[in-house]
């Protein structure tokens, strides 16, 4: 699978899931722009540089429309189309539904619902010039399959984009754009260390052991696995899947009880 001579574009590269995905892209050929809200972003271009020249960074909040139409305006400058948007930004913070204020449940779904319906908005007129167009959304097992205690706003907003991705394939079709989601389990990412850390900020370490033993496959993912998947649906061998979820957990999912067997 080649990505020479695409443009991607990766919202929240700048560390985890996005940061692997983006990996893959430019050790496949790929031009990659990130759009990240974290300072890191810098360090991360400055790092990616080193091995790789096509890469370009824009720091920005995908919550402000304006902000990503005048980097939408500053990238046309440059290319006359995209080939593939990645919606990968996202935020999960712990909190249970009776203890979870307006504030942070609006937090969730202004960024994982509204921000990826805004970037997909703002890049749509240049993905629409690529001639096998590419849209990978970033969901989750959480939601669609699985939840745990605390997680009601992010698995509501993860649910959400399943819908978004199903109804948008159906609209772009005719566009030669095609849509899926990636349903990530349990990847080895800052996200993940961070609610280990809001479970048991003493020890989260165990937290992580925990989730592990739990995985059929005993390991957290990695984002360099997860980026291959990606891969593979930002390429040109993906051509006839379009509206889909695909689950990458090591088996996660599976077991019906970690209880019961022989």
């Amino acid at each position: 699978m080649d990505l020479t001579n695409k443009v991607a574009v990766i919202t929240g590269g700048a560390m985890g899931n996005g940061l692997g995905i983006t990996k893959v892209f430019l050790a496949k050929g790929a031009k990659v722009y990130i759009l990240d809200y974290s300072d890191d972003l810098k360090k991360t271009i400055k790092d990616l540089k080193k091995d790789y020249s096509n890469v370009i960074g824009y720091i920005v909040d995908i919550r402000d429309k304006k902000m990503l139409d005048e980097i939408v305006e500053d990238i046309k400058k440059e290319e006359k189309k995209i080939d593939i948007l990645v919606n990968n930004a996202g935020v999960a913070k712990l909190a249970t539904f009776e203890k979870m204020s307006d504030e942070l449940r609006d937090y969730h779904f202004d960024i994982n619902i509204k921000g990826t319906w805004n970037v997909t908005k703002a890049f749509l007129p240049l993905l629409k010039k690529s001639k096998a167009g590419r849209i990978i959304n970033l969901s989750s097992v959480t939601g669609p399959m699985v939840a745990d205690v605390g997680e009601v706003a992010y698995a509501t907003t993860k649910s959400a984009l399943i819908g978004f991705t199903k109804a948008l394939a159906m609209e772009l079709v005719d566009k030669n754009i095609l849509v899926n989601a990636i349903l990530p389990g349990y990847i080895m990412t800052p996200m993940v260390q961070n609610i280990a850390k809001e479970t048991d900020n003493e020890d989260p370490k165990k937290v992580i052991e925990s989730i592990r033993l739990g995985i059929p496959l005993k390991r957290l993912g990695t984002t360099i696995e997860l980026g291959n998947l990606a891969l593979f649906l930002a390429s040109d061998e993906c051509s006839y899947i379009t509206g889909q979820t695909i689950v990458i957990d090591g088996g996660s999912t599976l077991p019906e009880t970690n209880s019961v067997g022989v």
